[in-house]
């Protein structure tokens, strides 16, 4: 190559070819990959026994869907026991008692998304309303502490208080030492529904009411301040302040609440209802229990009605995450 066929520089002398430089050791996609890892190495383990959790509790076992379409024989074992095709599904909507109990669980949701999830989101604005400090932390301490209780122990004092005298029920000792009729709350069918209704929202309250204050929290006190130099009070606020603030916490929770419609508080429910209250009180966890682990199973049953209504509740997330997207309010995915 001559003088001439060498590119010049902008300064008229001649451009030296810039020698290639080396590739460092581990590039490329594998090595970028093994950085990340070496950088967040500490991140990684800390979720790490969430992950190993998640797989072997939730994922694992889902190789046992099968078991709704197979006639299962312990000996043959889930991947041996023949295949049935719809019979299972056949069964169910074959059984009165299903039906009973989907009625029941149905109810029992819709009357905890009527009363408990507004509940929620009004002891979350009162709260926020109070001025005393020692007073609000005070109260959130009290709203929070039932959720801490396991049912078990929930249900034993709504036993204590709603059990007849002659077991010691408070409110019906009350009653009959004021020569008043007793109730039987918890062996009356048509009032074991609101006692469901009314202990899940004492049980649960406080936790749903901490999202929304931690949400509320996140505002910027310029803008309370603003709007009361402008005269506005504290409802005027409360609309449109606080609400739009904790809009997406509320839609969040609702999607989520939507998806359990067909799912139920075994806990709850089988440490609060008897035979008695079967009609009113059955609910699908408590049916697919009795059909499996409580003496019937028939764990083919109990298996088709749990992938049944999942999918549902999965159908419904997907559904109610499209409407509120196409109100201009951010979803879960």
């Amino acid at each position: 190559m001559t003088a001439l066929d060498v590119p010049k520089s902008p300064v008229g002398t001649p451009a030296v070819p810039a020698d290639p430089v080396p590739a460092r050791a581990g590039g490329g996609r594998g090595g970028g990959w093994r950085r990340t890892v070496r950088k967040h190495w500490f991140t990684y383990m800390l979720a790490l026994p969430g992950l190993v959790f998640l797989l072997v509790f939730s994922y694992g076992p889902m190789y046992g869907i099968q078991l709704a379409f197979k006639n299962f024989s312990v000996s043959k074992g889930v991947w041996g026991s023949p295949w049935v095709g719809l019979d299972n599904f056949r069964e169910m909507a074959a059984d009165p008692v299903f039906w009973t109990a989907l009625q029941n669980t149905i109810m029992i949701n819709v009357w905890n998304l009527l009363f408990g999830f507004t509940f929620n989101i009004l002891l979350a604005l009162l709260i926020n309303e109070l001025r005393l400090r020692w007073l609000k932390s005070g109260v959130q301490t009290l709203v929070y502490l039932p959720y801490f209780l396991s049912w078990v122990v929930f249900a034993g004092l709504i036993g204590a208080f709603l059990s007849t005298s002659s077991d010691g029920g408070v409110i019906n000792t009350i009653l009959a030492g004021a020569g008043l009729k007793e109730v039987d709350f918890l062996r009356t069918p048509e009032l074991f529904q609101p006692v469901l209704v009314v202990s899940n929202i004492i049980k649960t309250a406080g936790y749903s009411s901490i999202i929304y204050l931690a949400a509320i929290a996140s505002a910027d006190p310029a803008l309370y301040e603003s709007a009361a130099i402008d005269g506005a009070n504290r409802i005027q606020m409360m609309r449109h302040i606080t609400l739009p603030r904790i809009m997406p916490s509320i839609v969040v929770l609702l999607i989520l609440q939507l998806a359990t419609l067909f799912q139920s508080n075994f806990d709850q429910v089988y440490n609060l209802y008897s035979s008695f209250v079967y009609s009113t009180g059955d609910v699908l966890s408590t049916y697919i229990y009795r059909m499996s682990l409580g003496g019937g199973g028939n764990f083919e049953l109990s298996t088709a009605v749990n992938l049944l209504f999942n999918v549902a509740g999965l159908i419904i997330i997907v559904f109610a995450n499209r409407i509120v997207e196409k109100l201009d309010v951010m979803g879960i995915f």
